[in-house]
This record gives C-alpha cells, structure tokens and sequence, in this order.
C-alpha cells in the first residue's frame, strides 16, 4: 500500500487510511433539520472512503461564541444525543468521525454582523483581555464592534468545563474523538496570542501560562469523557500584518514550542496552521471571489449582515486586497508541520492548500524524503466534490481535485447560506466525472 492507504493509530482509535476531510462551516444550525443536514454534508466523505471526518466548529454554549450564522451548538445533551444518527452513518462506511469544539470569543456575530447586534443588543463577546489597540481602532471606524466581556479566571475555568461536558456528550452519541479549534481566531487562539492575551494571572504573562487553558480543556475532556482522543490545531501567526501594526504575534518556534508542550500535556495529535491575529484570508488563501461578490440574490442578505450597501462594497474590498497579500500557495502549512513533526512524537496532520495526489504522497514521505505529516486533509474541495476521496484513493499520482480555491464558497456563509461550491465549471467537470463513474468505490 501507498501511505496514503495506510491505516494510522491517534490516542488508541485506529484510523483506517491517512485522508481525512478537514473542518469546514457546514451551516446546520440546531433545528429540527439539523442531524440530516450533516448527514447530507458528512455522509459522502465517509461513503467515498475518506478514513476521517472532522465535523466542524461546534459551539459549546448555548448563547454566542458563533463566528457565523448557522453554526450547530453542542452544549444540549439531548440534542447532541440525536448526532448518533450521524456517527451511525459514518461508522457503516468504515470511517471515524471527529468533533471540533469551538467558541468565537472576539471572533463571534456580535463582532461584526450588523443585522445580529441589533437583534441581541445585550450579547457581549467573551475576551481573554481588552481587546488590542488595532481592533479599538476598527471599532471607533465603525467596521467592527466591541462590547466585550473580560472572563476572571473562575469564569476561565468555567468556560473549560463547558468544553469537557460537550466532549463527553459527544461521545456519548458515538464520536471517536474531539478536536479543539486551536486556531482560526477562536477564543482559543486568544488565549494562546500574545497578540490579545494580556492577563496577569494563572493564565496569561507567560508562553506557558496562556497555554494554561489548552490544559484545562484537556483535563476537563479526559474527566468528563475518559480516554477519548483529542487533538487540536496549533496556530503560527507568521502571516499576520508587520511590525509595527502587529508586533506582539506567535512565531513559527513559538508555535513547534506549543506543539512539543501540547504533547507533554496528553494531546493525542496536532493540526500546525499558519494564520494571522485576525480573521481573514490567511485561512483561504486564494482567488478574489468575484462570482460569490457579485451575485444580487445575496446583496440584500449582505446588506444585512455588514449594515448597509456601503458597507458591503468595503468589506469587499477589503476582501479583494487580501486575496492579493494571501494568493494561493500549495500546502502553505507544510514546513511548520515538518518542524513540530521532528519535535514531537505524535501524529502531526497537515492541511492547508494541498490539492493532488502527487504532492499528498510526497507529505507522507513516499518520495523519498522524511515526511512532513502523518495524514493530509482537505475542506473546500470537498465542497466541490463531497465523495472526493474515492478519486484520490484510486494511487493515481496523477489526481487533482477539481477546487479552483476560487472562495465562492465562503463569502456567502457570512449570510447563513450552506457550503456548497458556486463555481459553474467546476460543477460541470464533477457532473462529467460523476457521469464516468469516478466516484464509485471499487
């Protein structure tokens, strides 16, 4: 068998081949529609033979924290006990599934989404500290929002345990194991960046005190859910705007340091992303998406969501200079999973632009060199092609997926409106390969 064939252990789950599909937004909210929304959206990875499925941001309260409209909520043991039906699915294909677990903090809906702030005047964003100096300035501009409540650490704790019921209840309906949203500007990344960790107490003043909340989480998971597998992403802002916009920020050391600490910790793997102090490109690098911009269906709904027309041109503006600073780079994560991976010796999955089969086998060492990673994941291809892993577990060097990582996926999730690809010549190319049978498992 290639490597990628090859089935991998994490924290005592065997894992039956080295793909998985990466977290995305799936937008199913915690409806009635909800179980069979992720269904829909998870199913066809795992029929397709992909070995791991990692649901993506869950939230673990029941008020804010989401970072977009329709994020699905996990703190309800009643409702998260009906996600059985889901992992059902997945287990009868031979594939394990993961829960990531996730809280905006400063990233969330009352941040930036205009319609939301005047429906919940009273919601207040969770922050590690005051906010940066940089993000009171947008928010004096008026293209941000903040009214943010800084948790003591009795709340800190809280929050954490808050983690560990979710995971717990989550196992209880069947998951294999949880993964922590470490990354992407969640509140856990703002525990770890120096760039909004600005405590003084147990957790914050130190590198190893912000890392301080990662081990609770941990503590609270393993109390709460015994010997379940958790890893988590471990971010690296070395893409975020220089000094002296941005001078406090994670360096790549300081984040193989958080990756090596993390593994002392009991973390079971880790997910090495590089991304920016804020959300932005940096975590889709790519093409402007003019299509997704420029569909009217949508204006009225974005109109909404950033407060007005005006306000919609800017933000895509802005969308467009980022796309030129963040351009499409091929597995722009690889040499930071190649340094935590010879720093520690648990399973280190890489993500991040990689878009063929040649340079998947390439990462899990099968040209020769060391390898950089122990699984490849992916996220917007599959929404391009959601049974994508039947064609990349052909060992056809030769496969690429179809995602033009053109973004005319995500724009609209900013509006509630499901991950689907918006892309007329890439559906055309998957109706065609659909139409030859390449998604049909041998």
């Amino acid at each position: 068998m290639a490597p990628l064939e090859d089935p991998l252990e994490i924290g005592g789950v065997e894992v039956p081949n080295r793909l998985y599909r990466a977290p995305l937004l799936e937008c199913a909210g915690t409806g009635p529609d909800a179980v069979e929304t992720l269904i829909d959206d998870l199913e066809p990875a795992a029929e397709s033979g992909v070995g791991l499925i990692c649901q993506g941001a869950t939230i673990v309260r029941g008020e804010g924290g989401c970072a977009a409209p329709g994020m699905t909520r996990v703190h309800d043991p009643e409702f998260v006990s009906q996600l059985s039906g889901l992992t059902e699915r997945v287990h009868n294909h031979g594939g394990r599934i993961f829960l990531q677990l996730e809280h905006g903090g400063l990233r969330s809906m009352e941040t930036w989404h205009a319609e939301r702030r005047r429906q919940h005047p009273d919601l207040e964003q969770l922050a590690v500290s005051e906010p940066p100096w940089q993000l009171r300035v947008l928010d004096r501009l008026g293209f941000l929002s903040y009214d943010p409540h800084v948790l003591s650490a009795e709340e800190v704790y809280a929050l954490a345990e808050d983690f560990g019921r979710s995971a717990a209840y989550a196992v209880d309906a069947g998951y294999d194991g949880i993964h922590i949203s470490g990354a992407n500007m969640g509140i856990v990344q703002q525990f770890l960046s120096p760039f909004y960790n600005r405590r003084e107490d147990e957790f914050g003043g130190s590198p190893e005190a912000r890392l301080e909340f990662l081990a609770v989480v941990h503590d609270e998971i393993r109390d709460r859910a015994g010997d379940v597998p958790v890893i988590t992403k471990v971010p690296a802002e070395t893409p975020a705007p220089p000094a002296p916009v941005v001078r406090r920020k994670l360096s790549l050391e300081d984040g193989v340091e958080i990756a090596r600490r993390l593994e002392k910790i009991g973390y079971d793997a880790v997910v090495p992303v590089r991304a920016s102090v804020v959300w932005d490109m940096s975590i889709v690098r790519g093409e402007y998406p003019e299509r997704a911009w420029n569909s009217e269906t949508l204006h009225e709904e974005y109109d909404a969501a950033f407060g007005g027309s005006g306000r919609r041109r800017l933000v895509a503006l802005g969308n467009w200079l980022e796309s030129l600073q963040y351009d499409f780079e091929p597995a722009w994560n690889e040499d930071f999973c190649r340094r935590v991976r010879e720093e520690t010796s648990i399973p280190v999955l890489a993500e991040g632009g990689i878009r063929d089969r040649e340079r998947i086998d390439r990462l899990l060492g099968d040209s020769g060199e060391a390898p950089a990673c122990d699984m490849v994941g992916m996220a917007r291809p599959f929404y391009a092609e959601p049974r994508l892993g039947a064609r990349l577990l052909e060992n056809d060097d030769a496969t690429r997926v179809l995602c033009e990582s053109c973004n005319n996926c995500t724009i609209p999730q900013a509006t509630g409106a499901p991950g689907i690809c918006r892309t007329p010549d890439v559906l055309r190319k998957r109706g065609e390969l659909e139409q030859q049978g390449a998604y049909d498992r041998a």
